[in-house]
Parts: C-alpha cells; sequence; structure tokens
C-alpha cells in the first residue's frame, strides 16, 4: 500500500474528509472560501467539527512553544536562588502601585470591550482583592521547596546503585479565560523547573499584555532568568489555542475554562498525544440528606453562593421524605444569597420539587442581571432532569437547580450521571453516608459543608495551576488540583561502583 503526502493548500466546498477513522464531514462553503495555503484544519471526533486555524495563528504559536523550548534547555543549570529572586521581584512590580497603574489602565480597556460586546466581567476586573492574592501567591513559590533533583528511592545492587530522581518536565501550555489573576498561577510551573506557554482569553489580552511588559519581563531580567521562560501567544482568535494545543512539543496542556471550549481544546491535544489537564464544565452539587441540619444547610448555601466561579453550588438535591421542611431553607438561603448582591435569585426547579415552591416563583417577574445586561425573567423556571448537567453562568443573581432524591444513593447516582463529575458536597449526621459518598461518587472533591473551599491557594496554600474534573475519568498518578511542584517526571541515574558488572 502507498500514499501520496502533500500539505493541504485550498479546499472545495463539498469535498469529503475523514474524521475519527469512521465518521465522514462534509466541508462547507465558508471554510472553503476562508481557507488559505499554510492554514490547518484540525477534526473533532466526538462531533465531527472541522476547527479552522489561519497561518498567522498557526506562526504566533509555534514562535512561542520554540522560545520555550530554548529556554527549558537554559534553564536547566539555573538554581532555585534564581527563581526565588524572579518570585521576588514579580510581587514587587506587583506591588508598586506606579506600575500597577498601567496594568490597571490595561485592564480598563478590556474590562470597557468586554462590556460593549455583552461579555461577563465579573471575573476580569482586576480588583485589589485579586491583587493582593497575586502577591501573595508569589510569595507562596518563594516559600515553596522545590521538588527537582530529589531522590525518591534507591535500589544497591551488586556492583551498582541505582536512583529514582524527581525532574522537569518541559514546555507547560496554558490556555485560560479572561482571569489576570490565573497568569501569576501560571508561574509555578517555573519551581520545577519548566516552562510556560499561555494564551489568555480575548477579553484579557491587553491586561496580559501590560503584565508581560511592565512586570514579567522586568523581573525576569532582574533574575537574570533566560529568555522565553514564559510566552505569551500574542493573538486574540481561539485558533491560536487551538494551534498552541496541537503541538507535539508541550509536556502539559492546561485548559482552564468550561464548556464547549475547553472540550475543544482537549480534543486538540490528545490527538497531538499531548497530556492534558482540562477543567471542564463547573458547578458543585450539594446532597442535603434526611438528617440534614437546617442551619448547616442555610450556611452552606449561603457561602456557597456568594459568587459565580467553577465551585459555586450549581444543584441542590434534597431528600424527599424531609422536602417539607428542607426546601424552604433552600430556598431562603438562595434568597439571601441574592440580598447580598443586592439582586433576585433564579431557581430551576426539576420534577416534584415544584410542589415545595411557592406558586408565586414561578409567576413573579424579577430582574436578573445578565452579562448582556439586565433581563425581566420568573423568579423559577421548572426544568427537565437533564438540565441538571447544565453550569448556570450568572452574574449578580445566584441561580441554581433543585431536584429531590429518594435517599443517599439516589442522588449519588444523580450526581454521576448529570454532574461534571466535579464537586459534591453532603450533608447527614450519618457518618456512614460520608463513607459511601466517597467511595461511590464520581468526583476528585468531597466535602460536608460550603464547596467553595476547592481552590489551590485556599485549600493547599499553594497557587493552583488548574482543577481538573473527572469528566473523562480518573486522573493517573495525580490529584485534581495542579500546582506547579506536581508537574515533574522522573529519571533513573547510575552509579557502577564495579567496572566488571555484567548480565
Amino acid at each position: 500500500m502507498g500514499s501520496n503526502v502533500a500539505p493541504l493548500s485550498t479546499l472545495t466546498a463539498g469535498m469529503t474528509l475523514i474524521v475519527g477513522g469512521d465518521t465522514a464531514v462534509t466541508v462547507s462553503q465558508a471554510l472553503a472560501e476562508t481557507f488559505r495555503a499554510g492554514d490547518a484544519l484540525i477534526a473533532v471526533p466526538d462531533t465531527g467539527e472541522l476547527l479552522h486555524i489561519q497561518q498567522a495563528d498557526r506562526i504566533a504559536a509555534r514562535d512561542a512553544v520554540t522560545a520555550a523550548v530554548n529556554a527549558f534547555a537554559a534553564l536547566g543549570d539555573v538554581d532555585d536562588a534564581a527563581l526565588d529572586t524572579f518570585y521576588a521581584a514579580f510581587a514587587a512590580y506587583l506591588a508598586d502601585d506606579d506600575v500597577f497603574a498601567l496594568v490597571l489602565a490595561a485592564n480598563a480597556i478590556d474590562v470597557a470591550q468586554a462590556k460593549a460586546r455583552g461579555r461577563s466581567t465579573t471575573r476580569l476586573v482586576i480588583t485589589e482583592t485579586m491583587r493582593r492574592d497575586m502577591i501573595e501567591g508569589l510569595h507562596n513559590w518563594v516559600n515553596t521547596p522545590s521538588l527537582r533533583g530529589q531522590v525518591r528511592r534507591s535500589f544497591t545492587h551488586e556492583g551498582f546503585t541505582l536512583d529514582e530522581v524527581v525532574d522537569r518536565l518541559g514546555v507547560i501550555a496554558f490556555v485560560f479565560e479572561g482571569r489576570p489573576n490565573v497568569f501569576a498561577d501560571a508561574l509555578g510551573v517555573l519551581r520545577s523547573g519548566n516552562t510556560v506557554v499561555f494564551r489568555i482569553g480575548s477579553d484579557a489580552l491587553n491586561t496580559a499584555r501590560a503584565i508581560v511588559t511592565h512586570v514579567l519581563e522586568p523581573a525576569r531580567e532582574h533574575a537574570g532568568l533566560p529568555d522565553g521562560i514564559v510566552s505569551l501567544v500574542d493573538a486574540a482568535s481561539h485558533a491560536s489555542g487551538w494551534a498552541l494545543f496541537s503541538d507535539r512539543r508541550l509536556a502539559l496542556a492546561v485548559a482552564r475554562g468550561s464548556g464547549k471550549a475547553v472540550q475543544d481544546l482537549s480534543a486538540v491535544a490528545r490527538q497531538a498525544g499531548v497530556a492534558v489537564s482540562a477543567h471542564g464544565t463547573g458547578g458543585a452539587w450539594l446532597i442535603a440528606t434526611d438528617t440534614a441540619d437546617e442551619k448547616r444547610l442555610y450556611a452552606t448555601l449561603l457561602h456557597s453562593l456568594d459568587r459565580k466561579v467553577c465551585n459555586t453550588v450549581n444543584v441542590c438535591v434534597v431528600a424527599r421524605t424531609h422536602a417539607a421542611t428542607l426546601m424552604p431553607v433552600v430556598l431562603a438561603a438562595l434568597t439571601d444569597a441574592a440580598k447580598k448582591r443586592n439582586s433576585a435569585p433564579k431557581l430551576h426547579v426539576v420534577a416534584d420539587a415544584q410542589t415545595h415552591v411557592p406558586h408565586d416563583w414561578f409567576s413573579q417577574t424579577v430582574t436578573i442581571q445578565r452579562a448582556a445586561g439586565a433581563q425581566a425573567e420568573m423568579r423559577a423556571e421548572t426544568a427537565d432532569v437533564a438540565l441538571l448537567a447544565h453550569e448556570w453562568e450568572w452574574e449578580e443573581s445566584p441561580e441554581m437547580s433543585v431536584v429531590l432524591c429518594d435517599d443517599l444513593a439516589d442522588g449519588i447516582a444523580l450526581f454521576n450521571r448529570y454532574a461534571p463529575r466535579f464537586v459534591l458536597s453532603v450533608l447527614s449526621d450519618r457518618p456512614e453516608d460520608h463513607v459511601l459518598a466517597f467511595n461511590t461518587a464520581e468526583a476528585p472533591y468531597v466535602g460536608d459543608g460550603f464547596t467553595r473551599w476547592v481552590d489551590g491557594q485556599y485549600a493547599l496554600n499553594v497557587p493552583e495551576l488548574g482543577l481538573s474534573n473527572w469528566e473523562h475519568g480518573r486522573l493517573l498518578s495525580r490529584g485534581g488540583i495542579l500546582t506547579g511542584e506536581g508537574i515533574t517526571t522522573l529519571r533513573y541515574r547510575v552509579q557502577q561502583h564495579d567496572p566488571d558488572v555484567a548480565r
């Protein structure tokens, strides 16, 4: 058998491409008209979608990875003290009001442009709290010892000794949404001797450029670190992220965000043979059993609905036998969480949970704050059970779904079927219930109270590089909270004492 291989330079509308070995996809007229020589196509096997990457995006990603590959080679001879100097300098520049004013000016442009496009800005705006957390995270890296060079195990043989040594992994790629604070988190890969390439969402691109120019590069030069240790893919299109994740030189691809964007990125990396740490869909689940304490239920929901992030409660499951007493608590907590934000709540009610929600919730029109602006909506709406899989993205109006369950096992079954296999909290005074939940729920993060603890810096005192759920199965040999010191490989080093050793 033979084949002719040539670069793809043109597409014709109606031509057929094979995806995943057994699926035929037809090229559309629009794709055929926009495709040019030097562009690339990547097919998503699960959907058959063709992702079009223009040449400019390919070049931007390729150049950034090349810089990181070159820096990785140079970083092998850099000691931890230089990295400490870099982290400290980065934090100092962030703390300098004159320097930070330049970052804030760029961020203001990003926020204004995002609002004009009807985009959410809840995670885009740089606040003093975000600034403080970034600085704290960088100082934590200074105080975090590197595992690089650590001998994990030694094996003594006749005539030689073998050591298992922790070492650097390679070039780590990040694609994350418009959250400027993630920028500082991603720098954790340097602690274990890796280099990083990142592509930030277009909403925060001006902010990222300002941080690179006024903070990162001055800190790198001050510490004497190699050029390219942190490289920005300076492109606004989603395609630049696909181009980055398709580069086989990457050691690990980290996708932060949720929904289709992360699914596409994960598919691209897996096709390229690149290991992936993907967040996927967010949204925490809470199961209130028949023994759930009412005060604890109220506090758990109130403190898990303080703002919309990935670990915010998205679905509340209530024991059917005690719904008459527990559902009013759920509604009160949701309402009070909204009051704290000077807004109204939004509730999606599945099946017989409707009988425990006041009728006027389904007929009362309230103002719900959306990314596109205020909208008049019903306070509560009925929902099909399949909607439990949907993550509610809200701005100022806390939003969640509620459903009833027969018992804890039934609630866990709902979680395993519809949840993104992410965060689960169980309220029960029976110890065996918590054992059952931990053993049978497909969740990497399991608790018995508020869900917002799922955060590397908050829970582990180490800036997180990303959270991973179990949508694609359990993770090999690592936890769902990805941190810089954990991005390593193992090498084996032999010291031969007897020159006559032979097999």
